[in-house]
């Protein structure tokens, strides 16, 4: 497919102009001075064709006003093969996220302000996925959908704060949540499906919610979606704050944490995923690039179009049909003198 993009409005007006031109000069008067008789003086010679030395140059000249446009053609890339999945990621908000057992650098971080940047990263790292996120407490919701507006998504995932849903852990319906929403993306048949996972981020047991965890992994296995679960902080009496009615921070204070470890392997062994423990922000950041590292799928999709420039091939015809038309107005004046 080819676009001839002229760019300024001036390279059409002169291509206008040339036949314009052309007429212009054949019907202008020229002075003669009449001799009597003259054709008795003139002896016989071969014809000269004229007309095709000005026809080269016009067109040449109206190759090289076409070059000066920029002509492109739209050519499609070869490789026209993404890689890709649909899946959601699950995060718990529940209270016990303020555990300060986290490191930040040399800062030490509640839980999920230590982990806002690793998936920010990990959703950084998969540009041809579409990625949405599910939040959960004592209840589930949808707080991204499936999107490939993925600097969008990472603001969305920066505005994450617990206390936004009541208190529990509800890891059931959150599952089931995810299930719904790749269902969803499925059905869509403008963006193509070929893969989908979720992975479940908790630092806790569920306890809340009206789907059992295990159940909601059998669902999972019916629609083929493996399930990849991260147990993150430490457990035993970890350091949490305390705020006061009005949500001012008043101090610290020792209190326990247990994470369901047999319960999340169980999901994820039952449908195919895997699990990891994560006591610091590393081993976080470790899971999510194992994650990252899973089974790619190839899918067909558009092929991107590049623009493949045709200035040099327009030049190049313009100035070798200029030098033909030089070539023969000099061959014809010659001509012309050798009869005279």
């Amino acid at each position: 497919m080819m676009s001839s993009m002229f760019h300024d409005p001036l390279w059409l007006m002169l291509l206008v102009l040339l036949p314009i031109v052309a007429w212009i000069r054949r019907r202008r008067g020229v002075p003669a001075l009449v001799v009597p008789a003259a054709a008795e003086w003139h002896a016989p010679g071969p014809t000269v064709s004229t007309w095709w030395p000005l026809a080269c140059a016009y067109v040449g000249l109206a190759l090289l006003i076409g070059a000066l446009a920029r002509p492109q053609a739209l050519v499609p890339q070869e490789d026209n093969k993404k890689r890709g999945y649909d899946f959601m990621i699950a995060i718990d908000l529940s209270t016990s996220m303020y555990a300060e057992d986290f490191q930040r650098g040399t800062k030490t971080t509640n839980r999920l302000q230590a982990i806002k940047p690793v998936i920010a990263a990990f959703i950084n790292e998969r540009p041809n996925d579409r990625i949405g996120i599910v939040v959960f407490g004592g209840r589930a919701y949808t707080f991204a959908p499936l999107t490939f507006d993925h600097d969008w998504l990472r603001k969305q995932t920066a505005r994450l704060s617990i206390g936004l849903i009541e208190d529990g852990t509800a890891i059931g319906d959150a599952i089931g949540v995810s299930l719904s929403r790749l269902r969803e993306g499925a059905k869509d048949k403008t963006q193509p499906r070929e893969g989908g996972f979720i992975v479940l981020l908790t630092d806790g047991a569920s306890n809340k919610g009206s789907l059992d965890p295990r159940v909601a992994a059998s669902l999972a296995l019916e629609d083929g979606v493996p399930i990849y679960t991260i147990g993150a902080g430490a457990e035993g009496n970890i350091p949490m704050p305390v705020f006061d009615a009005a949500g001012h921070r008043i101090g610290t204070e020792m209190q326990p944490s247990e994470v369901d470890t047999l319960m999340l392997q169980d999901v994820s062994a039952k449908t195919g995923g895997l699990f990891f423990r994560a006591t610091n922000a590393n081993a976080v950041r470790d899971a999510f690039a194992q994650i990252d590292g899973a089974q790619k799928i190839e899918f067909g999709a558009p092929p991107p179009m590049i623009a493949k420039e045709l200035f040099p091939l327009f030049a190049l015809l313009g100035v070798s049909l200029l030098g033909v038309a030089a070539y023969g107005a000099h061959f014809r004046a010659r001509r012309a003198e050798a009869w005279a």
